[in-house]
């Protein structure tokens, strides 16, 4: 019976909130190691008690799991629970009043203005370059102008349909976490490089605008990887500290920088609650400290009056 809830609970995940297969599949492991847990103390999820679950939840951090997974093997357990009161499989949700984990604010990484042009113009080839080679700068230029300039994911950006660019002057429709579409803007350079990645022989044959090796299917997390790692080298940058959502803070925290609004931000990133987008507020933070010392009439000129 409770494989059988567990089941119909992937189901609706599915069904009525888009999950992704990742989400799904990390989801079926959180549940299966609760289930297991609370099988080895002789009850199941149908009849545990709120104890049942606390105990299995300070089991976690014993087991040295980081506050962040923990916090996700809870939110999917106040899920189910929930799903279970719901469809009446269990008449009161034991999870409801489980706490989470107290998380340290990390602040995420991000590369300088001056990196981020120095990584665009590394996509420029060189005289002698093959026409392969060629090939792969563009589409490297194309994914990081894009990227910069919008703020995607990667999951985002790979799954964009050839006519991804026809949805409005200077905006591009966007199919993000859950199924949700959003408009975002595009810069004159991001669409100029996505105009002559349309160009390619490759890109014609295929409903994506960035394919893989089969113009059939889009290009792979690893197969970008591999660009983006070949294009750091080339700017000079230190491969480990750039990746996609590298570059998807980089657009954010520069947006910050020059004055944009949080809730324009929250939607530019596709995030359902602000709360995602307040990480981001360190930026914020560091332009009040530097308008308070350069403005305040009690502060000195270098600031630390």
């Amino acid at each position: 019976m409770v494989g059988n809830a567990v089941d119909a609970f992937l189901e609706m995940l599915a069904a009525e909130r888009g999950a992704a297969l990742n989400t799904i599949q990390a989801y079926a492991r959180d549940l299966g190691d609760m289930t297991d847990a609370l099988r080895a103390r002789g009850v199941s999820a149908l009849d545990a008690g709120e104890a049942d679950l606390r105990d299995y939840l300070s089991g976690l951090a014993e087991q040295g799991l980081a506050p962040r997974t923990q916090a996700r093997r809870l939110s999917c357990i106040k899920q189910y629970f929930l799903f279970l009161a719901r469809e009446e499989l269990r008449p009161d949700n034991p999870a409801a009043l489980l706490d989470a984990p107290r998380l340290d604010m990390t602040l995420p990484r991000f590369l300088s203005e001056a990196e981020v042009t120095a990584l665009l113009a590394a996509c420029e080839p060189e005289d002698d370059a093959t026409p392969a080679r060629r090939r792969r700068l563009l589409v490297a230029r194309a994914a990081l102008e894009m990227l910069y300039a919008s703020g995607l994911r990667i999951s985002e950006l790979l799954s964009l349909p050839r006519r991804a660019l026809d949805a409005a002057p200077g905006m591009m429709l966007v199919r993000g976490k859950g199924g949700r579409e959003r408009m975002v803007p595009m810069s004159a350079r991001a669409r100029a490089a996505a105009r002559a990645l349309m160009d390619m022989d490759t890109v014609r044959k295929s409903p994506y605008l960035f394919p893989g090796r089969g113009p059939a299917r889009p290009m792979t997390r690893q197969g970008f990887d591999r660009i983006l790692h070949d294009v750091a080298l080339r700017a000079g940058l230190d491969p480990q500290r750039l990746s996609p959502h590298v570059l998807r803070h980089s657009f954010a925290t520069h947006l910050l920088a020059h004055g944009a609004d949080l809730r324009a931000l929250q939607v530019l990133l596709g995030h359902a609650d602000i709360a995602t987008t307040q990480i981001y507020t360190h930026v914020m933070l560091d332009r009040l400290r530097d308008a308070v010392a350069r403005h305040h009439p009690l502060s000195s000129a270098d600031g630390r009056g």
